[in-house]
């Protein structure tokens, strides 16, 4: 029996392991991330408006990335497009050209395309691309988005909830820095069945990705001890999301987990650090 467990503990270990050291990761670090922009009092989320204030007060940001109908790539968190908009149907269904008829939230703001969002942070602060697949899109997603980053001259790394996105970039573009999105999938992912869940949540499909960062959802960091272990044993990079309060943006960067944070501006805390800023 006790041979039967270690052989199970080593399994697992070796489920979550993480690839490590990736030379850009450094690149990454010290930046305070702004989830979907700097949004707020009147500035939509994943706006242009958004991004060019997170860029201007020298933070990165988080964005969320979906493939047209036409094969280009559109900045939006959800897929369904009647939260933002007020409209029915899917992203996935619009062209480019249908995009100026989206506006977001009321405002004059409409679904900005990945490549205007590029052109905004090029030269200045870093971007984390998280890939929302449907509908089987994955391969294409991901190798579209590759496509549209080559030649960009900025800091970037891609990350998804789909460990298929992640595969995909080990396997044809590994120099790209690449990161495993979770949460406690037993709360969040009700379509999902349970033994999905169970991989998700536990990150057990590391070993066929081998993420160089783990993003985990900061209300779930005590649900598995899978983001504790791929950080100390397999020293990957630990992203936290979303900080929603200074405490929690505080306690992530204590702990080394790089912060994507919402609802406040940690320039404006008294006792946030001065972060490093790439120069313009």
């Amino acid at each position: 029996m006790l041979k039967l467990l270690i052989v199970l503990i080593g399994l697992y270990l070796l489920a979550i392991r993480c690839r490590n050291n990736h030379p850009g990761l450094k690149a990454l670090q010290g930046f305070d991330y702004a989830h979907r922009g700097l949004h707020g009092d009147g500035v939509p989320e994943n706006s242009l408006a958004a991004f060019r204030a997170a860029v201007a007060h020298g933070y990165g940001a988080e964005l969320d990335v979906h493939l047209l109908k036409d094969g280009n790539l559109a900045v939006m968190h959800d897929s369904l497009l009647n939260r933002t908009t007020g409209q029915p149907g899917r992203i996935e269904d619009l062209t480019t050209d249908d995009l100026p008829r989206y506006h977001l939230q009321g405002t004059d703001e409409t679904i900005p395309l990945l490549s205007d969002v590029l052109d905004i942070f090029e030269g200045k602060t870093p971007l984390i691309l998280e890939l929302k697949a449907v509908d089987g899109n994955h391969a294409r997603l991901t190798e579209t988005a590759c496509r549209m980053l080559e030649g960009y001259k900025g800091v970037y790394c891609m990350e998804s909830f789909d460990p298929r996105c992640i595969y995909w970039l080990k396997k044809h573009r590994p120099q790209i820095i690449r990161g495993q999105l979770a949460e406690d999938s037993f709360r969040f992912r009700s379509d999902y069945p349970d033994y999905i869940k169970f991989l998700m949540k536990h990150l057990l499909t590391n070993f066929l990705t081998l993420p160089d960062f783990v993003a985990y959802k900061f209300a779930d960091r005590g649900r598995s001890p899978s983001p504790m272990l791929c950080r100390k044993l397999w020293k990957a990079q630990g992203v936290s999301w979303t900080l929603r309060t200074p405490e929690d943006y505080k306690t992530a960067r204590e702990d080394g987990w790089l912060p994507i944070f919402e609802g406040f501006r940690p320039d404006q805390l008294p006792e946030a650090a001065e972060a490093p800023r790439l120069e313009s």
